[in-house]
């Protein structure tokens, strides 16, 4: 009875790893298959955000960082990011950068900037909307900073559509 068992149990374990194997090798076709500009696919989708790596590359004081792009409707976005510090630190800060690219582009070109600092808080945000050209994938990337830490962050490229005629 436990020789039975024991043959049900190797069966399953070997088909669990069949699907696994079979699901990981569709998720990395999919992954090839999907348009990217240096570390940012270019989606449709709604929103994208991004954070920074999991280890700072020195100091303790700078917890993590946040990007974020939304398509807001037809030639408008809204962009920002967030800077998160372990404990209140005396200087904290975020720089926004949005970037865009035409589909077939190989770099991101720089369209607009701003940054923003505070001092004894242990957080920061800063988020604009904006009239964009439409036609165009948008992403933010941002430079985090509290006290002497920095790190960054990115997101994916979200397309902008053109305004139709009707909205002009």
């Amino acid at each position: 009875m436990e020789k039975k068992n024991r043959k049900r149990y190797s069966l399953l374990l070997v088909m669990l790893m069949l699907t696994c194997l079979i699901w990981n090798s569709t998720l990395s076709v999919k992954a090839e298959g999907e348009k990217k500009i240096g570390e940012s696919y270019l989606t449709h989708e709604e929103e994208a955000e991004g954070t920074t790596p999991v280890k700072v590359m020195r100091g303790e004081d700078l917890m993590t960082g946040y990007s974020k792009i939304r398509r807001m409707g037809p030639e408008k976005l809204y962009a920002g990011g967030s800077t998160i510090a372990s404990h209140t630190v005396e200087r904290i800060g975020v720089a926004v950068m949005v970037e865009r690219a035409k589909e077939g582009a190989t770099e991101w070109e720089f369209y607009e900037s701003w940054q923003k600092f505070d001092e004894n808080t242990d957080n920061l945000s800063s988020w604009k909307q904006m009239d964009v050209e439409g036609d165009w994938y948008y992403r933010v990337r941002c430079v985090h900073s509290a006290n002497e830490d920095i790190s960054s962050s990115f997101t994916n490229g979200v397309f902008i559509e053109k305004k139709s005629i009707l909205e002009l």
